[in-house]
């Protein structure tokens, strides 16, 4: 496996995050990983950290606001762990390991509406950005990312008859974009 390149500084979402809205953030992430967003409330959290619920407004106007540093972390950390592209077959390999590591962020980071004023700008563009390299065409790089977060989705949730897909299906999704 390659090493991961690191996100740009500009595109970074915790640069402006003081140490402890970063403790914060990496505890919520832990909760996040073990609950589910639904069960990620602000007291859960304070009680994680053990200080008072309405300490973390010191830190996170809301939990609307987690929830976009969360999404802009996940974004960096896929992003980051894209790189360097190699091939297509590569990517969708390491998309799939990095989604099935990070289940819940990556349900959260890819699902529903996305609050891109929230995100530090480039970011999103940065971190799909690897799609690209893989296949120099922009409709082609789309269509690629669909198909491989789309399977991740039907393997995450368990929809295969397998439950997961096997091996000969996603080689088959980076030959057909290779």
């Amino acid at each position: 496996m390659t090493r991961a390149e690191e996100c740009p500084e500009e595109f970074d979402p915790t640069r402006l995050l003081t140490p402890r809205a970063r403790e914060v953030l990496e505890a919520a992430r832990t909760l996040l990983e073990r609950d589910g967003w639904a069960a990620l409330t602000m007291r859960a959290l304070a009680d994680e950290l053990g200080i008072a619920a309405p300490s973390l407004y010191k830190h996170f106007a809301s939990k609307d606001a987690l929830k976009s540093q969360l999404v802009a972390v996940g974004l960096k950390d896929f992003g980051e762990a894209l790189r360097p592209v190699t091939s297509v077959a590569a990517l969708v390999r390491r998309y799939r390991e990095v989604a099935g590591a990070n289940p819940e962020l990556y349900r959260l980071a890819t699902h529903g509406p996305l609050d891109r004023d929230a995100l530090p700008p480039g970011l999103e563009d940065w971190s799909g950005s690897p799609f690209f390299e893989a296949t120099g065409e922009p409709y082609r790089a789309q269509a690629l990312w669909a198909a491989v977060h789309g399977m991740v989705i039907l393997e995450l949730d368990g929809r295969f008859p397998t439950g997961s897909a096997p091996k000969a299906t996603w080689d088959e999704l980076a030959n057909h974009f290779s």
